[in-house]
């Protein structure tokens, strides 16, 4: 019987420690300057960070154990990393060749979190819609990785890990603008939100919407418009839209999105980015950068009539209050 309660209690503790849990309410708890300027992922020792072209790995305390600076397979087909997470082991990162406000040759590239070494890629489904890839997140429960699309925060898209394929997406309502980053706990997402300027000094946001249901809808046979952009469609000469046959996305799920936490306790607004909560203490992380001009996602040099002589990239941290 000793033994039995013994077990228990381990796998009790197992699972506290593996289990992120959202608050209702935070305090900012302490700082740290990191060298990327993308994402954040986090296990129970690391906290593991994305530049646009390298990974990152840091103690707890701030201090750099490790980085890859030449992460990518095939470099003249990807140059940008987004958000991150982190699932047994492995760091899950989209990545893409971004070039001023459109993403190519999306995928998941999966790397090994001691090592940071790139293991395996999953496929992306261009039929599903989406055109960028700004961050993704592991569904811990679901065992599914959904991505984030920076270019038309409209929808988010998911992936089952156990077969790899396209599952379905979600269109949020109303939309996250210029959504950045996406983590999920207690079958609900976070989005962080960027206002696509850092001149006002306005604060960017976090938004949540429960993902606790979601049905497969795939890819099926059909027809559909063809766009030019995410917002125009193709014409023909006589000015009608141009359709197009073949696999399309079956379906999507609704997601009511809601204000989750206003980020005014930035030492300054910029461009928030990838967000991630400690699996140890339920702490809420998040990135944000600060210091520049920003124009269709990419820094165009610092604000040098505050002071800034480059842009500054922090782990804001922040203890769950209740």
């Amino acid at each position: 019987m000793n033994k039995l309660f013994f077990a228990m209690a381990l796998l009790f503790v197992g699972m506290s420690v593996n289990a992120q849990h959202l608050g209702s309410e935070y305090r900012l708890k302490k700082v740290i300057p990191v060298a990327g300027r993308q994402g954040i992922a986090i296990d129970s020792n690391y906290y593991y960070v994305s530049d646009t072209k390298v990974l990152y790995k840091y103690d707890k305390q701030g201090n750099l154990v490790m980085k890859n600076d030449q992460p990518f397979q095939n470099p003249e087909i990807a140059n940008h990393f987004g958000d991150i997470d982190i699932y047994n082991g492995e760091i899950y990162c989209g990545i893409e060749k971004f070039e001023y406000g459109r993403g190519y040759n999306i995928a998941v590239s999966i790397y090994d979190a001691e090592t940071l070494k790139w293991k395996r890629d999953l496929p992306w489904s261009p039929e599903s819609g989406q055109v960028e890839v700004s961050g993704l997140a592991v569904d811990r429960e679901k065992n599914m990785v959904w991505m984030s699309d920076w270019v038309d925060s409209r929808y988010v898209y998911c992936y089952s890990l156990e077969t790899g394929q396209y599952y379905t997406k979600m269109q949020c309502r109303p939309t996250p603008y210029w959504c950045q980053g996406i983590f999920i706990a207690d079958g609900k997402m976070l989005f962080t939100s960027d206002d696509g300027e850092a001149l006002y000094n306005i604060p960017d946001n976090i938004y949540v919407a429960d993902i606790s249901e979601v049905h497969f809808t795939g890819l099926q046979d059909g027809t559909e418009v063809v766009k030019e952009t995410p917002f125009s469609v193709k014409l023909d000469k006589k000015g009608k839209p141009v359709m197009r046959k073949g696999k399309i996305a079956g379906g999507a799920k609704a997601g009511r999105v809601e204000l989750f936490r206003e980020m005014s306790d930035f030492r300054r607004a910029g461009e928030i980015e990838g967000l991630s909560i400690d699996p140890v203490n339920d702490d809420l992380v998040v990135l944000n950068n600060r210091g520049t001009l920003i124009v269709l996602g990419m820094s165009q040099g610092p604000f040098a009539e505050e002071g800034y002589t480059g842009e500054i990239h922090e782990l804001y941290i922040y203890e769950k209050i209740k």
